[in-house]
């Protein structure tokens, strides 16, 4: 049994952190997954945009200057030195994906798009006062970032799609154990035909 029916009246799409750092072959947070799932992110990107669907991006966000993000780093060593430094191209949205005016980047420094950032404003207004109350998530890693951010606005009563061929993980099995989880207790999981054709 379906709990809700995604409504292309009320919903947003979620490109969460696509930027260089994570899909370029070689670059220093490379998710090889993430760079494979670019088409169908960009074939959803492109469908909202046609429905007049909000599309919103996020950017994870370092600084040279200082650690902004002291237990990231301390589990991810290599972030001191290098790894979506604020201003390179590293951490640029992937041209693929080039966020449009019309569009709406969101910059943040955890893993959960919705902590000290605007989302929560931006969501609650993009479409008029809170109409927006379903977010497709797509973007990478699947179980860090996309993960963080679905339970995030579950809590915040926000319906989740998360899309199961539109986000990226570091494995197979780690895409997998997030997609269960999404589905047990925080959302639907969709594949992108299916979020297609609910736009439709």
């Amino acid at each position: 049994m379906t709990p809700w029916h995604l409504d292309p009246e009320s919903c947003a799409l979620l490109v969460i952190d696509m930027q260089n750092d994570f899909v370029r072959e070689g670059f220093p947070m490379e998710v090889p997954m993430a760079r494979s799932r670019l088409p169908a992110i960009r074939t959803l990107v492109h469908a909202c945009r046609a429905r007049r669907v909000p599309v919103v991006y996020t950017q994870q966000i370092l600084y040279d200057s200082f650690d902004v993000s002291p237990l990231e780093t301390a589990y991810q060593p290599k972030l001191r030195e290098v790894g979506m430094r604020d201003g390179t191209y590293g951490a640029e949205i992937v041209d693929e994906l080039r966020p449009e005016p019309c569009d709406h980047v969101v910059r943040k420094h955890r893993y959960d798009a919705f902590h000290n950032t605007p989302l929560q404003s931006v969501l609650a207004t993009v479409r008029g006062l809170n109409v927006v109350d379903t977010l497709i998530i797509t973007g990478t890693l699947t179980e860090v970032c996309c993960e963080s951010t679905a339970r995030s606005a579950f809590m915040r009563d926000y319906k989740v799609a998360f899309v199961s061929d539109a986000t990226g993980a570091l494995s197979e099995a780690a895409q997998e154990a997030t997609l269960h989880t999404m589905r047990s207790f925080f959302g639907r999981v969709m594949t992108t035909a299916e979020v297609l054709e609910a736009l439709r």
